[in-house]
């Protein structure tokens, strides 16, 4: 990780109809995620039943913030599908966040997309300084 943090974007397919529709199931698994990827949670899990305009778009939405930004889970019940996103400042281990969620949702197949987002992010007041300073002479000069 060089950017500002990694971005996680797994996509699940084939879960348990029962667990992907368990709002209870649901708010421990974000209540429970940040501390096993080294987390720090700052309010509890927000999580609530979504009525889609087709009956079989329904699906449980939930959020957590954390301190190092946030952790977000949709499911799909009828589709036997979730998508779930973390973004964090500070590195985490992917592989078992995933074997975490599969072992929570009984996913059988799964895409994982991971960022490193921000990569200009200036982490050090020196470097922020010396960033905006180039940018004014670029401007300067035009």
């Amino acid at each position: 990780m060089t950017g500002f943090g990694q971005h996680l974007m797994v996509d699940g397919y084939g879960g348990d109809l029962n667990h992907l529709q368990d709002i209870g199931l649901i708010y421990n698994f974000l209540d429970e995620c940040p501390k096993r990827i080294n987390m720090t949670k700052i309010m509890p899990p927000y999580v609530f039943k979504y009525e889609g305009i087709k009956p079989e778009d329904w699906g449980i939405s939930g959020f957590v913030l954390i301190a190092e930004s946030h952790i977000s889970i949709h499911t799909f019940p009828e589709k036997k599908y979730l998508s779930l996103d973390i973004f964090s400042c500070k590195k985490f281990d992917v592989n078992a966040t995933i074997a975490y969620l599969k072992s929570i949702f009984l996913v059988n197949k799964y895409e994982k997309k991971l960022l490193d987002r921000g990569a200009d992010f200036p982490r050090h007041i020196k470097s922020a300084k010396n960033i905006v300073h180039h940018d004014r002479l670029k401007i300067i000069g035009e």
